[in-house]
């Protein structure tokens, strides 16, 4: 087959198209290279006006006209080699706005890829309409909405959510919707809000591409090391703040067997080799499932706080904990800290388990054939 894979912003679609170039199938990558973080792309679209006195140009032409440049200067970079996207048998979009164009231009492009190729499928990765919409709904559910409700977050500082909920994205969503052969959800947390959805075709969790990650068995000699990773852009919507807290608790209490690393807006080719020597990575509070670096992190044998609620331990009929439930709350955190500062041997075990787990339930090759299946049923 040929394939497609629009967007890119965790490395999911990378290892996606490594699995499916192993099985023999052509394979490329359409999109950004998503800012700081640096992911690989086949056809790469740069983001231009976006900073400096560009930017501010940028910001009162779209003031004054409703006119965004951004997104003009990226339909034009599509339209220049649109000739490279057309005859795939697969085409699979990361997001409904996987260009990051407003409205208008967003749907010029999908529309020349839903009529120059075969199938396109959309993934449920990150927010979208649908999601952002059930987490309004149902303030309990735990997503990145309920810090923005509590007040943690200002309008300004989450329109990248928000957007989602506009009239104008509402649209979108619908145009995308019946245009595809239907949505995948890549983990829990964009499975639950689409179960009542009649074109999700179901959850492929994340691939994993376990040979470009070597795991080394947790061994402690002196300190527990404990790395807490901080994408500035996503600081509250991920709880960075409450790991902050705990951890300056942490210092306090365990001032001679903890070492604390904290990395800011590290390219991904740094960051994945940035926690190496960690016993316990911090990853998310706001979820119920593991997001990339959650999962790439287990996959080295690395204790990880992150998503892991009873929901999670239920779909994949799990006895032992494979990671940390991270929860919004700084004493449960510390709790949660102390007892594995105190406990060896539980962070050796469960860092074999988390091993263990993403072999069995994430490897790339596995994903890649599911993948494939999901395609040509649909």
């Amino acid at each position: 087959m040929k394939i497609l894979l629009v967007g890119e912003y965790s490395r999911l679609h990378n290892s996606l198209k490594e699995g499916l170039q192993e099985l023999g199938h052509e394979v490329y990558i359409l999109g950004h290279t998503d800012g700081f973080k640096n992911y690989p792309v086949d056809f790469p679209i740069k983001k231009k006006w976006d900073t400096g006195l560009l930017k501010k140009i940028k910001v009162g032409v779209y003031s004054l006209l409703g006119f965004d440049i951004s997104s003009y200067c990226t339909y034009l970079q599509f339209k220049k080699n649109k000739a490279q996207f057309t005859g795939f048998d697969v085409v699979q979009l990361i997001n409904e706005n996987s260009f990051y164009c407003q409205y208008y231009f967003e749907k010029k492009i999908l529309q020349f890829l839903f009529e120059n190729n075969a199938k396109t499928f959309l993934l449920s990765a990150g927010n979208d309409y649908l999601n952002v919409k059930y987490c309004f709904e149902n303030p309990n559910f735990k997503s990145a909405v309920q810090p923005y409700l509590a007040g943690k977050i200002d309008g300004k500082s989450f329109e990248n959510v928000l957007k989602y909920s506009t009239k104008s994205f509402e649209k979108l969503h619908r145009f995308v919707y019946s245009n595809i052969q239907g949505s995948i959800a890549t983990d829990l947390d964009y499975h639950l809000p689409l179960l009542q959805n009649s074109k999700y075709l179901g959850l492929i969790p994340n691939p994993i591409n376990v040979r470009k990650l070597a795991f080394q068995p947790l061994i402690i000699i002196d300190k527990i090391i404990i790395f807490h990773g901080i994408n500035r852009a996503n600081y509250l919507k991920k709880g960075n703040d409450l790991f902050e807290k705990a951890l300056v608790q942490i210092q306090e209490k365990y001032p001679d067997k903890v070492k604390i690393i904290i990395a800011e807006n590290v390219p991904y080719a740094n960051y994945i080799n940035s926690y190496n020597a960690a016993h316990i990575v911090l990853d998310q509070v706001y979820s119920y499932d593991q997001g990339y670096n959650a999962l790439e992190a287990m996959a080295k044998g690395k204790v990880v706080f992150t998503g892991a609620d009873p929901e999670f331990v239920k779909h994949y009929n799990l006895t032992e904990k494979v990671a940390i439930n991270a929860l919004p709350d700084v004493d449960y955190l510390v709790n949660e800290l102390s007892f594995l500062i105190e406990n060896h041997d539980e962070i050796i075990a469960i860092g074999k388990r988390a091993k263990a787990f993403i072999e069995k339930e994430h490897n790339y090759l596995k994903i890649a054939d599911h993948y494939l299946e999901v395609w040509k049923k649909n």
